[in-house]
């Protein structure tokens, strides 16, 4: 009897023993379970509208943190101003305790806030993108945006390209339908996912039956765009008062459409141009008239070096500060396209004067850009040179990034 009583309390122990053992491992094995599925991440973009509480609150975070967050990132940036687009990525733990938030600023670098044992700290990290050179070819057919493709970043190489030519051609008025472009260019990826272009190496674009280079070439810390003969292709006179640029970025879908006509009527030159254009000074220079005269409707006349005067007339009106004694920079806008004066439509008058004489702006020479210093002429032939090669090999059939992810014959 005492037996049997003896061998039923070690049952009883054994038993106790193992549902003891099973239930811890059943409970460190559940906080595990959980531990793992509360981390998550939140990988998003602004909206339109959007504050940074707003997206806490969509998330179901807790705002409460926002003020620690805004403090830790004072002197890094002003995290209340987050732009529609932007992406967003937000590392989660336990509860749903924020870990980590991390927000594009831009294309080039980005904001992480950490948690560490104080509170929050913040940094300014730089993208890091892999480059590769790429090659593009192609056929003007009716303007220089659709012809190098859709997409936001073939709009920005376009005007890039522009800019680069903008002292010898008109992208408004002087392409035609066969103009032929070749670029070498910096291609930037991320995970080895195409994301944007870099800077623009080598460049040919023949115009009208005329081939004109550029050269991406640096010295004393600058870089600058060169022509064959090492002479910079930025000149005292831009080829027009009517940026491409600018212009293109008034069309919402990133597509340029060739409103812009020209006509010699007299002395100058009538650009026909919907009201409001941004009218840009062709070169650097003092403003020597500024306000209405006559037939010129509202009028601003720059005065540059050497005796040379350039005058925009018809203006709707002009800048604020452009007056009689302003110095003003190539490039800066100075007025906005209009009808006042003798004008039978939106346009504006453009022209350029030596002393008193009038002389036609599509003709006449500008004054040169300086040129390669000799002591870095040998290292500006070997990288053009180079160059040569890479354009050479490229055919107008090259396309660009389609923005859907190909590529065509690179």
């Amino acid at each position: 009897m005492k037996k049997n009583f003896l061998l039923i309390i070690f049952c009883i122990i054994v038993i106790l023993f193992l549902e003891i053992v099973n239930n811890l491992y059943l409970k460190d094995t559940h906080v595990d379970t959980d531990t793992r599925q509360n981390y998550r991440t939140i990988d998003d973009a602004v909206r339109k509208g959007e504050t940074l509480f707003d997206i806490f609150k969509k998330h179901n975070l807790d705002t409460g943190i926002l003020f620690e967050m805004k403090e830790a990132c004072e002197d890094v940036y002003k995290l209340g101003e987050v732009h529609p687009g932007h992406r967003y990525k937000i590392a989660l733990g336990d509860m749903n305790r924020i870990n980590s938030f991390d927000y594009w600023i831009n294309d080039n670098s980005v904001l992480n806030i950490t948690r560490n044992e104080s509170g929050f700290s913040a940094e300014r990290i730089a993208v890091e993108y892999e480059k590769r050179i790429q090659q593009i070819g192609g056929l003007i057919k009716d303007n220089l945006i659709s012809s190098i493709g859709e997409g936001r970043e073939n709009l920005m190489l376009a005007l890039n390209l522009s800019d680069i030519f903008a002292w010898d051609i008109d992208f408004t008025t002087d392409l035609r339908n066969g103009d032929m472009f070749k670029i070498v260019v910096e291609g930037l990826y991320l995970n080895g996912e195409f994301k944007k272009y870099g800077d623009i190496f080598a460049a040919e674009f023949t115009n009208n039956g005329v081939t004109y280079s550029a050269y991406r070439f640096g010295y004393d810390g600058k870089a600058h765009y060169y022509g064959e003969d090492g002479k910079s292709l930025r000149k005292a006179f831009l080829k027009a008062p009517l940026s491409f640029r600018r212009i293109s970025s008034r069309f919402s879908n990133g597509r340029f459409h060739p409103v812009l006509k020209i006509y010699r009527p007299h002395h100058g030159l009538d650009y026909a141009a919907p009201a409001g254009t941004p009218v840009s000074t062709v070169g650097d220079g003092t403003v020597n008239f500024s306000g209405y005269k006559g037939q010129y409707g509202k009028l601003v006349v720059i005065r540059h070096a050497n005796g040379w005067k350039t005058y925009y007339g018809h203006l709707s009106r002009i800048n604020r500060g452009v007056k009689k004694g302003l110095k003003v920079e190539q490039g800066q806008v100075i007025g906005y396209v209009g009808a006042t004066g003798l004008a039978t439509g939106p346009h504006l008058h453009y022209e350029i004067r030596i002393g008193n004489k009038a002389v036609n702006p599509l003709v006449v020479k500008l004054p040169k850009g300086e040129s390669i210093p000799e002591t870095s002429m040998a290292e500006f032939k070997q990288f053009k040179n180079q160059m040569d090669s890479r354009l050479a090999s490229t055919m107008p059939s090259t396309f660009a990034f389609d923005g859907k992810g190909k590529y065509g014959n690179l």
